[in-house]
């Protein structure tokens, strides 16, 4: 395929349909950015030859300018002399180099559009390369998220994760176990914590009200037992 029509092919393309299409979309985007950096760098060297050959050519023309100036004097010298047979000669040639100069020129100007296109089909290139590799980082990312929850899925449903929740659970009881013996002790030997001092402070509100009920009591069985006598 002609660097013209890959660079026109990979422009036009749409992305969207490719990858739909795909089987392997992750697999496809490689490719197309695979294609777009080999087909740049190939326009890129079509260019710089293109850009050489026109110097080169503008050389020539410099060349053959100087050679139209030079057989121009020679005709003008010959025909001084009457030598009006080597004038026409000369001015042979110096058309010769004219014509030659000419034909060059307007290869120039055919290289220049050529350069012309090559510029625009670089920029196009360089956008849509752009725009596949942001893709690419898309897929990947979405790629990486689906296979990650088919991961937490497998790992969730696996019978593995049951039984390791299961000695999570007798663990726990151990150490439920393990607590209960040290508070044991610690009510055997009186090594009890002391109260805090909001604790004092409840038992002593506490205190009071039991005393308070007391007497209430006291009062009235005594007026219980002065009811009896009267």
């Amino acid at each position: 395929m002609g660097i013209f029509s890959r660079t026109r092919d990979i422009i036009a393309a749409n992305f969207n349909d490719m990858l739909d299409n795909a089987d392997d979309p992750a697999k496809m985007i490689r490719m197309i950015i695979l294609e777009m950096e080999e087909t740049l760098v190939e326009v890129r060297a079509s260019a710089a030859r293109t850009i050489a050959d026109q110097k080169e050519m503008h050389r020539h023309t410099v060349k053959l300018d100087r050679l139209q100036a030079d057989w121009g004097e020679k005709a003008q010298l010959a025909l001084s002399k009457d030598r009006e047979d080597l004038a026409r000669a000369a001015l042979v040639e110096k058309k010769k180099a004219g014509d030659m100069s000419e034909q060059l020129k307007a290869e120039i100007a055919v290289l220049d559009d050529a350069l012309r296109a090559y510029e625009k089909d670089i920029d196009k290139l360089q956008n849509r390369l752009r725009e596949a590799r942001s893709r690419q980082t898309a897929i990947a990312a979405r790629l990486e998220s689906a296979e990650n929850r088919v991961k937490l899925r497998t790992l969730m449903s696996n019978e593995r994760v049951d039984e390791a929740l299961s000695r999570f659970d007798q663990l726990e009881r151990r150490v439920d176990y393990a607590e209960g013996r040290a508070e044991s002790l610690s009510l055997a030997d009186g090594s009890k914590q002391q109260p805090s001092l909001s604790d004092e402070i409840d038992a002593l509100a506490g205190a009071d009200k039991v005393d308070e009920e007391l007497e209430a009591m006291k009062a009235a069985l005594k007026g219980a037992a002065q009811d009896q006598k009267d």
